[in-house]
């Protein structure tokens, strides 16, 4: 997990079509995840997530980054690259829950097994692993979080601000839900601003043209 030095770290990549998502795009609070499928922390905050969705419902959107640290978790890499060869397949989210519930066995092998369990293609899944064909899109999630001071994993993201908190299940579930606060006062607000401008206007008589 990231660690503040007191500066507030922010997304530098905005949430987009590009990105793997699950909830609404209108809900109120947005957090982005960066994760690599070999680190045991990612593995243990996996149904932390899981449950918080759960609990929050429709007013949490989850964004689901690659930030494979190849240097100590040597198949990474492979994994995320599996997931996005799943995701080409429209069955990223279905590989990346597998790929969390078996942490455990991330060779080569084991990933073409879980692509047969998911019913892909294997000859495309296989071809693509072995081409690399993703690693660009991994390497562009990893920059992301490189500029965006990402330093370890998991890393969370609440509304385009780190969360440099414990990620814990009650201590993550009350900065969602003070997020969700701050941003209903936020709009209330704002709200209050429209209506008192809107009261102070000064009506001017509609001038109409007919038709003679």
């Amino acid at each position: 997990m990231a660690r503040g030095n007191g500066e507030r770290k922010m997304l530098t990549l905005p949430v987009s079509e590009r990105d793997h998502l699950q909830g609404m795009d209108n809900a109120p609070i947005t957090l982005v995840e960066y994760g690599d499928y070999e680190c045991p922390y990612c593995g243990q905050a996996y149904p932390i997530i899981k449950n918080i969705q759960k609990i929050l419902g429709s007013q949490l959107r989850f964004v689901f980054r690659n930030f494979p640290i190849s240097q100590i978790h040597l198949h990474a890499q492979s994994a995320a690259e599996a997931a996005e060869a799943a995701d080409s397949q429209h069955k990223f989210w279905e590989m990346h829950d597998h790929l969390y519930e078996h942490q455990d066995g991330l060779y080569d092998e084991d990933l073409v097994q879980y692509a047969s369990t998911l019913g892909l293609d294997l000859d495309r899944f296989s071809k693509e692993l072995a081409e690399h064909t993703h690693a660009a899109r991994v390497r562009e999630d990893f920059m992301s979080g490189i500029r965006s001071g990402v330093n370890g994993t998991p890393t969370f993201y609440i509304n385009d601000i780190r969360h440099d908190d414990s990620w814990d299940e009650d201590t993550l579930l009350a900065s969602l839900k003070q997020a969700i606060l701050d941003k209903q006062h936020l709009r209330s607000k704002e709200s209050g601003k429209t209506a008192t401008a809107i009261k102070g206007t000064k009506q001017t008589p509609r001038k109409t043209h007919y038709r003679k």
